[in-house]
């Protein structure tokens, strides 16, 4: 039915910028505890290492859908000890209309992030519980800030290949 709307919508004007979540889903996920059940056997307090590595990509899928992937893993060590690895690729196909680039490239490298990461986080909070460790809940993560931030390095390593290109020309590029 919703489908049906946005067919209805995009057909009544065709220029008209449109945006919606077609599906989320789980492309991937893995849990790993290599010390099990030594690893249990918590000696003092449970306060291992987390390290929480994040990656987005995303890809066009076919006319304006788009696949968006944010991969998140996390790791507790206790000392050199692995005690767990999760990991989850949770995906969304996104409906992204008639955008100029720069917003289409920030909706889908910010704005769905941000949509995809709370089923991540529950996906991995769900793993940890389910592999015998005591719950851990992801802090809330700042995808526009993440997203500025990789903007800015784009542009600075852009301007840097400009500047050491052999062809370059200081009075024809543009600075904005």
């Amino acid at each position: 039915m919703t489908e049906n709307t946005i067919d209805e919508n995009a057909n009544g004007n065709a220029n008209e910028v449109a945006f919606s979540m077609q599906k989320i889903y789980i492309k991937d996920l893995s849990f790993e505890a290599p010390g099990a059940p030594e690893s249990f056997a918590y000696e003092g307090s449970y306060k291992p290492n987390i390290n929480l590595e994040l990656n987005t990509i995303n890809r066009h899928v076919k006319d304006d859908s788009y696949e968006v992937v944010l991969n998140v893993t996390v790791t507790a060590k206790d000392e050199d000890t692995v005690l767990f690895l999760a990991e989850v690729k949770q995906c969304g196909v996104f409906l992204v209309q008639n955008m100029e680039d720069a917003a289409k490239r920030h909706t889908l490298g910010s704005f769905c992030p941000s949509i995809l990461f709370p089923y991540a986080r529950q996906t991995i909070s769900d793993l940890i519980i389910n592999g015998g460790f005591p719950q851990l809940l992801l802090a809330h993560i700042n995808f526009e800030q993440l997203y500025q931030a990789q903007e800015e390095r784009r542009e600075t390593l852009a301007e840097e290949g400009a500047e050491s290109s052999p062809d370059s020309n200081p009075e024809s590029q543009n600075t904005h």
